[in-house]
């Protein structure tokens, strides 16, 4: 059966299947953070050529060990009972269909092929470096690889190797820098870049050498640290590469201008960039199903990482470019195309949800495909689409969606089965109420694990990072609400001023007024739902936040601490004018403060939590994690030395092994617990 080509208006019909099912289970224990550090994780949803078929990934805890092992199972569009492949044994992730219905995928560093649907597999490349991301060339024989390399070693892959090697080897381990970045997320720069190289799989034998594609290129694809294969296509003629990337020079760490280059596969030095006029960011290339349209998106405003993404076209023959739904005011995260090419999907953040869209190409209308909760990796399937969908009532699973009738969407995979339905997850509820300069914020709440009408709560405030992001309808493994209405409190998020998913004027509302706009927002969203849900205690009340949200909690401390009987600050800006000049990404703090520190101080120091440490009074919990070059360790330091030295009662929480996130299973108990524990000190009866 063939896959379906064109939307119909019934596909906002279709979805309110999720938005009608329980949000909560009627009985149950309590969730902690053991069920959620060993939940298994479904995500990367692979539809086959023929649209029958979905390979995807689970990621499993290895509780022993630490660590994270992922597996490849599949399950059929129709339904029924998934099944984990045999290729999984060795190790097996990044599941990836050729067109002639291969599986090709990951182990070890290396790139494996299985032509019998995942039972056996054969090693397709045998590369002196490990394989960071592939794409699979028209026809098969070819693929395009990224690889870490010193750029002075072009297509010599050994080169690479050897250097890294003789680095280790050395006594020496002075490292010199003559520009940033010095380094970036939670590695020190080495002069390595992620390039992309054409690999010939035709010959039958693993293949060992490679062409490049970036030869003299001074930047990388994918981008660090975020980047994937989504950055980079193979034209359908199979001609040619389109990569996104930024070429660094001195001025890496303030650019924004990511810009899209064609290059033959063949391989050289000649590329074309397409998007030379546009100084912002552009990336995400996908062609139409005939080859002649390119979509990808763009951004306007060089310098800002969170601007609207728009959807553009172009011609591939003639070049010109347009963008459509030029009107419609939310940021499309990713795109693909229908089979006939009339129209584009897009997955975007909505009201507190991040749901699929079907956009018209030639009117440029925009039509809600799904309806609550958090939608990724969208894709076609035969009859409708194949999606990952989680929600604040439970994690990831696949689901299908009709797309010509009325059918009810379907739940393809229901991992976690059974702890699932063991625990009492706390039902939600989205509220709205008038924030700053009287517009619209909304918020959600969260009732504790054993509500009891009439009986009062202490509550938890969660505040969100970025600061342009979302506290919404989704499940996290790091914020989770469930997690702290599991330990018997109310929980309470509100998506103030600077939130994504409610247009890009609010989103840019809170560029140059971290400490005005979103305060406001908070104390009115507090204020709200103090009002209107009776059984918060607010006298037994803490607020928690990282990131942005850490910077708010210090912001808090000094401005607005009459609520809280505690706080937990994890990775916060301390001093947002020290910040401008360490963390690693500059063109975040240049923008959100109005320029570089010494060209705009008052804007650097306006809304500076150091200055207003003589107001602070709330016990604080401070957590951070030593690998965070985004927020560095000297930013919770000194929180941490300002309430030791002032007598408030705080703590320290210092990972040495963890980044802006923490990651490591056993790390994320004890962050858990540590921070159960500082909640249940500061807000017992």
């Amino acid at each position: 059966m063939s896959r379906f080509a064109r939307p119909l208006v019934s596909l906002i019909a279709l979805s309110t299947a999720l938005a009608a099912a329980p949000a909560f289970a009627q009985e149950g224990r309590a969730f902690t953070i053991d069920d959620l550090v060993r939940l298994e994780r479904v995500s990367d949803p692979q539809v086959s050529p023929d649209g029958e078929t979905v390979v995807y990934g689970l990621r499993q805890t290895d509780w022993e060990n630490n660590r994270g092992v992922t597996s490849l199972w599949s399950v059929g569009v129709d339904g029924g009972e998934p099944t984990r492949l045999a290729i999984s044994d060795e190790g097996a992730s990044t599941g990836r269909w050729a067109e002639d219905g291969r599986l090709f995928f990951m182990r070890g560093g290396q790139v494996w092929v299985s032509a019998d649907q995942g039972a056996t597999a054969t090693q397709v490349t045998a590369l002196p470096l490990d394989v960071g991301s592939f794409r699979i060339a028209p026809g098969g024989g070819t693929l395009v690889v990224s690889l870490e390399v010193f750029p002075a070693c072009e297509d010599d892959l050994a080169c690479t190797a050897g250097e890294v090697a003789n680095r280790e080897a050395t006594p020496e381990t002075g490292q010199i820098y003559d520009r940033g970045f010095v380094r970036h997320w939670d590695t020190w720069e080495d002069g390595r870049r992620n390039h992309l190289y054409a690999v010939d799989i035709s010959g039958g034998a693993p293949a060992t050498t490679v062409t490049g594609l970036m030869h003299g290129y001074d930047g990388d694809t994918p981008s660090v640290p975020f980047g994937d294969e989504g950055e980079y296509v193979i034209t359908p003629d199979g001609q040619s590469v389109i990569f996104s990337a930024r070429e660094a020079g001195q001025t890496e760490p303030w650019s924004t201008n990511f810009d899209l280059y064609q290059a033959p596969i063949t391989g050289g030095s000649e590329r074309v960039n397409l998007t030379d006029d546009n100084d912002a960011w552009d990336t995400g290339p996908v062609f139409s199903p005939d080859g002649r349209t390119m979509a990808y998106r763009a951004m306007s405003r060089p310098g800002f990482e969170a601007d609207r993404w728009r959807i553009m076209l172009r011609d591939v023959a003639s070049g010109e470019t347009h963008e459509i739904a030029a009107d419609w005011d939310r940021s499309a995260d990713s795109l693909f195309w229908s089979d006939d090419g009339r129209t584009l999907y897009a997955t975007a953040g909505d009201t507190g949800t991040t749901r699929l869209f079907a956009i018209d190409v030639r009117r440029g209308t925009v039509t809600p495909v799904t309806t609550g909760g958090h939608v990724a990796g969208a894709q076609l399937a035969d009859g409708g689409f194949v999606y990952a969908r989680d929600g604040m009532d439970g994690p990831a699973q696949l689901y299908f969606t009709p797309a010509r009738t009325r059918q009810a969407t379907r739940q393809l995979t229901n991992h976690n089965a059974e702890v699932m339905a063991q625990v009492d997850l706390g039902a939600f509820e989205q509220f709205s109420f008038p924030g700053w300069n009287d517009e619209t914020v909304h918020g959600y709440i969260v009732r504790p694990h054993g509500y009891v009408e009439g009986e009062d709560y202490p509550v938890a405030f969660l505040i969100h990072g970025g600061p342009q992001g979302s506290f919404g309808d989704a499940w996290s493994y790091r914020w989770n609400p469930q997690f702290y209405a599991g330990l018997g409190y109310a929980v309470v998020m509100i998506d103030f001023h600077g939130s994504t998913g409610y247009g890009q004027a609010f989103t840019d509302s809170i560029s140059q007024h971290w400490g005005d706009r979103p305060l406001e927002d908070l104390q009115k969203g507090w204020d709200y739902v103090v009002a209107n849900y009776d059984f918060l205690d607010e006298d037994r009340a803490c607020a928690l936040g990282a990131s942005y949200g850490g910077y708010m909690v210090n912001w808090i401390a000094g401005n607005w601490n009459e609520p809280w009987d505690c706080l937990v600050n994890h990775d916060g800006v301390f001093d947002t004018r020290a910040m401008g000049y360490e963390t690693e990404e500059l063109w975040f703090t240049e923008w959100e403060n109005g320029g570089t520190p010494w060209e705009n101080p008052e804007g650097y120091e306006q809304f500076n939590p150091v200055n207003h440490v003589q107001n602070w009074r709330v016990p604080m919990l401070v957590v951070q994690g030593d690998l965070d070059f985004r927020i560095p360790t000297a930013q919770g330091l000194a929180t941490f030395n300002a309430l030791q030295r002032r007598g408030i009662p705080s703590r320290l929480l210092m990972f040495p092994n963890e980044n802006h996130w923490v990651l490591r299973a056993h790390n994320s108990v004890q962050w858990h617990n540590t921070v159960a524990d500082w909640l249940a000190r500061y807000t017992a009866e």
